[in-house]
């Protein structure tokens, strides 16, 4: 599979979008699986810049959390004229009458950061299998013994079976050793932190408090993870794993509650997905968009056209990248940090 080379990627679009010019007044629809994740709100800033700059619409429409909303959502984009729909999935399986309706009707669908098992839907995303191996990577460095817990996202979100995978393919060694053992494994509704921090106190009151690690999957979920280690005293002495460059993850980064979130520069996705959309807006194959290659490590093994974008871990030590790209301000992330313990923070 191939891996995006940022740098060479937006070259390649910058000619693509060129080639649109003709092609004006085309509507992309998004749906957006919960729009109120700080997440979204950059990536929907990058797309709809793209879009709305080369003459066309963007329309949109958050589902809330609920998968049912979603396919009425996504009914409402096609009846509104959506040329292309990216649809970002609550839940993939239950999407996909909603998708077959689209591509039935000759509506080309990108499935965008999760995947949709669908071999006429165009996945765009990170590596996430790639990037539970980092986050599990990241965690060796500072504990490689003790007691695991591993706080996952929702059942219904691929991604988390993608995360675990990757985490586990690197700590195999050690469990089979015996030198890593996992004492609590908890999915997460709707990947949200009240949820995570739920099944991190029962983890935690399960084995007394005798956690020495946490794989949480996200950023957000990390940051219920550390409000039930806080409660006890644990807050800064467990090491807590994430993803998503969240600010408030960042900042928890830079104050050492944090130890990892891999960084996937949610501008990079927009701007290839956004860019991809107005080709295939203007009649192009999925097999025309740069970068593409073929992907079929979901549940059941379909084959689909697929783009992989390489993911960054920002530890204590690399939070300069962060700052340096603009994704995140100093004053954010070195609030009530000790300036003299973080070299950014300087």
């Amino acid at each position: 599979m191939k891996k995006l080379t940022l740098a060479l990627t937006s070259a390649v679009f910058a000619m693509s979008v060129a080639g649109h010019a003709l092609a004006k007044d085309k509507v992309i629809g998004v749906s957006w699986k919960i729009f109120q994740e700080e997440r979204w709100k950059t990536d929907e800033a990058v797309i709809k810049k793209i879009v709305e700059a080369n003459g066309d619409k963007y329309i949109s429409a958050d589902a809330q959390g609920s998968a049912a909303k979603q396919l009425t959502d996504v009914e409402s984009l096609i009846s509104q004229g959506a040329n292309v729909l990216l649809i970002v999935p609550y839940d993939s399986e239950a999407i996909l009458p909603a998708v077959q309706k689209a591509t039935s009707e000759g509506i080309p669908v990108i499935a965008y950061d999760v995947q949709i098992e669908d071999p006429n839907v165009l996945y765009m995303t990170f590596d996430n299998v790639g990037v539970g191996r980092l986050m599990a990577e990241e965690m060796l460095k500072v504990k490689d013994k003790g007691n695991f817990a591993i706080i996952n996202g929702d059942k219904g979100d691929p991604n988390a079976s993608f995360l675990n995978r990757g985490m586990k393919e690197v700590l195999k060694a050690k469990l089979d050793s015996g030198d890593i053992k996992i004492v609590g494994e908890a999915s997460t509704d709707g990947w949200k932190p009240e949820n995570a921090q739920k099944n991190m106190e029962q983890i935690l009151t399960a084995n007394n408090n005798a956690v020495d690690a946490v794989l949480s999957e996200n950023d957000g979920m990390a940051g219920g993870v550390v409000a039930a280690l806080a409660a006890q005293g644990l807050a800064g002495t467990v090491p807590v794993t994430g993803q998503d460059g969240d600010k408030a993850a960042l900042n928890r980064v830079a104050l050492g509650t944090q130890l990892v979130s891999i960084w996937k520069d949610s501008r990079k996705l927009g701007e290839v997905a956004a860019n991809a959309a107005l080709m295939l807006a203007d009649g192009k194959s999925m097999t025309d968009i740069p970068n593409v290659g073929k992907f079929k490590d979901g549940a059941k093994g379909v084959e689909m056209n697929a783009v992989l974008l390489t993911p960054e871990a920002i530890t204590k030590d690399k939070l300069n990248l962060v700052l340096d790209a603009g994704w995140i301000d100093k004053a954010t992330l070195c609030a009530g940090v000790d300036a003299n313990a973080v070299a950014v923070c300087k």
